[in-house]
């Protein structure tokens, strides 16, 4: 992404930590980026965070060192804890978490040194297969949270919420596997994948309505829309398994 797409706001909060970082750390660095939900629409100041990569030359604990006092300050400020990788790390991880390569290739703004997302390579058959593996974990995890919600609407609620910001670079990845370019903002990779897989995401865009406005919903109604959820993840599960890769 460019950055005509990068709020100034979000930039002078993130070059703030960063002058701080390169001023406790003086070996060069390799690149750094801003990610994630920071370069789009959907960002909220109020509950979204920063998230950023920092890409060493090649792996120092020392540089860990250098960040850990720092996470208090700047996480008051909405400034996440950083990943931290290595040309080499990213190299060899291609294969292993494919969905979030995708995503950092897709939805980052490079604030300093080399862009090494920018021609890394997805393979078709890696991410079919983290796909596949991720919607069934969801499937559990899902099915786990409502029976430790116990009945409880509050409970159920917050499992409910909780699960949804890691859907949208897992959608954005199915999306991609499908054949066709990724969007960026929530409701257009909502859209695209109704487009493509015909299944109702309306369980998905009301829960991301439910998290944004902070709406109480009773339990009844709450039951419903997790059945509607677990339905359209368990379909986009069948979809993604039979996807040719």
């Amino acid at each position: 992404m460019s950055a005509g797409n990068l709020d100034d706001k979000i930039m002078n909060v993130f070059k703030s930590f960063l002058d701080e970082v390169l001023a406790g750390y003086r070996q060069p660095l390799h690149s750094v980026y801003i990610t994630g939900s920071a370069l789009t629409a959907d960002f909220d100041p109020g509950l979204s965070d920063i998230n950023s990569v920092f890409v060493l030359k090649q792996m120092d604990l020392q540089f860990l060192s250098v960040l850990a006092p720092l996470g208090k300050k700047h996480g008051k400020k909405g400034i996440a804890a950083p990943l931290i990788m290595t040309p080499d790390y990213i190299k060899r991880s291609l294969d292993v978490f494919p969905i979030e390569f995708l995503n950092l290739k897709l939805l980052q703004h490079k604030v300093l040194g080399e862009d090494i997302f920018r021609d890394i390579e997805i393979k078709q058959t890696d991410l079919r297969y983290q796909c596949e593996r991720e919607l069934k974990v969801k499937l559990i995890g899902l099915r786990q949270a409502y029976i430790r919600s116990a009945g409880d609407r509050k409970v159920l609620s917050e499992n409910i919420i909780a699960s949804i910001p890691a859907y949208i670079p897992l959608f954005r990845a199915i999306i991609f596997l499908l054949g066709k370019e990724p969007p960026i903002n929530n409701s257009e990779v909502l859209a695209t994948l109704h487009e493509l897989t015909k299944i109702d995401t309306g369980a998905f865009q009301a829960v991301l309505r439910h998290k944004k406005e902070r709406s109480r919903l009773s339990l009844q109604e709450l039951d419903s829309l997790f059945r509607d959820y677990y339905n359209a993840t368990e379909k986009l599960g069948d979809i993604t398994d039979a996807a040719v890769a």
